[in-house]
């Protein structure tokens, strides 16, 4: 049994060192989100206290109503807490067309009342007034609400083109395709715009993985966290962590679903499965290995290739070899040639779900039963079955 050196020990402690670094950086704004969140729990109970002690010392139902002018402030305040929560779940959009949407309201409400006064007599009118405000207002607030995303210029665009809806520009990452690192690369090359939206809970799979004892699990987490690093630092790309969650979702890929219907966007990954269940979920997704497979180059039928035969086919009498882009090859009558580069002609390609292959024979030599001609590489000496 090997001992492990004293320097290979130490090495192995400053990598996990540097990795739970850079998972604490990567979650450190979200330990502050949680501080203000209990900073916030804190100004509630005080606006409560502070609204309930106004009304116990004012007594707005007289000094024999006391506790109930106290319980009728609490309630208040708790009401406008329950609103302020519904406030801070809209988006700016809608935020903006609510506020409209009230002012509109009001004004309205105030020409209704000129007529009111006119019509009505005075205890009759002043109802009618209170009754016309709030009802405007209500709607003005919940239509304006409903309809904020036309604020948005690419929306407020489509209102003379209905073919062309406007869509959300934000990208959800999933935890593959992060450290899968070619959505560094592809992001950098400008082919993502928008917004690049990370979740919480794929940092905690991310640090999970980071954590592993797995030595094959600890450099995948690795090399997402630095991905990660990577594109935040990169000051064209928007780069947003949101700390979203469902917790009554369990799996990941189906947090990933709820959050990318939230916010209308797409999911980015390259899980074939994941793929599949968002097109149920009628979710938009962007696999960057359907990317990879449409930029292949393509082959025809009756073009010649050079393969190096790197192991056996299924059949008995193939061989299989790999293009530089990862594309399999299944040469006939090549089983023997494991280790050598042959040229071949292709009879056929099969595009699959799971990628391209390619089907060739080797090129026949001109003197009648010779074997065809296979060039051996000498850096790559596999043995034989």
């Amino acid at each position: 049994m090997r001992i492990p050196s004293l320097q290979s020990l130490l090495d192995g402690a400053a990598r996990d060192q540097h990795t739970r670094q850079l998972s604490r950086v990567m979650l450190r704004r979200f330990q502050a989100g949680r501080g203000w969140n209990m900073d916030l729990v804190f100004i509630r109970i005080l606006f409560v206290a502070l609204l309930a002690g106004i009304c116990f010392f004012l007594h707005p139902f007289g000094p024999q109503n006391l506790w109930l002018g106290t319980a009728t402030g609490a309630v208040a305040a708790v009401a406008v807490i329950l609103f302020e929560r519904r406030v801070r779940a809209l988006s700016l959009r809608q935020l903006i067309g609510a506020v409209a949407g009230s002012i509109l309201g009001i004004v309205g409400a105030a020409l209704f009342c000129l007529v009111l006064r006119s019509a009505l007599p005075g205890d009759k009118a002043a109802l009618a007034q209170i009754f016309v405000l709030l009802m405007m207002t209500y709607v003005g607030l919940v239509v304006g609400a409903s309809k904020g995303e036309l604020l948005h210029p690419v929306a407020l665009g489509a209102l003379s083109s209905p073919d062309h809806p406007a869509r959300s520009n934000i990208k959800v990452l999933d935890t593959s395709v992060i450290i899968d690192g070619r959505i560094a690369d592809i992001a950098e090359a400008g082919f993502l715009d928008g917004t690049l939206m990370i979740p919480e809970f794929v940092l905690r799979e991310l640090q999970t993985v980071a954590d592993s004892t797995d030595s094959s699990k600890r450099q995948r987490g690795r090399r997402g966290l630095d991905m990660l690093q990577r594109m935040q630092a990169n000051e064209q790309l928007q780069i947003q962590i949101v700390a979203d969650d469902f917790p009554a979702v369990r799996e990941v890929d189906l947090k990933l679903l709820e959050l990318a219907k939230k916010r209308e966007a797409k999911v980015v990954t390259n899980d074939f499965n994941l793929n599949k269940v968002a097109r149920l979920h009628r979710v938009e997704v962007l696999n960057i290995n359907d990317l990879a497979n449409a930029l292949k180059p393509v082959v025809l039928p009756g073009e010649r290739m050079t393969v190096l035969i790197l192991k056996e086919g299924k059949e008995f009498s193939q061989g299989v070899g790999y293009l530089d882009d990862g594309t399999m090859v299944v040469v006939d009558h090549a089983r023997k040639l494991i280790g050598k580069s042959v040229d071949i002609t292709v009879t056929s390609v099969l595009q699959t779900a799971s990628g391209k292959m390619i089907f060739g024979k080797m090129e026949e030599t001109g003197k009648a039963g010779e074997m065809p001609t296979a060039r051996v590489i000498a850096e790559y000496a596999p043995p034989r079955p």
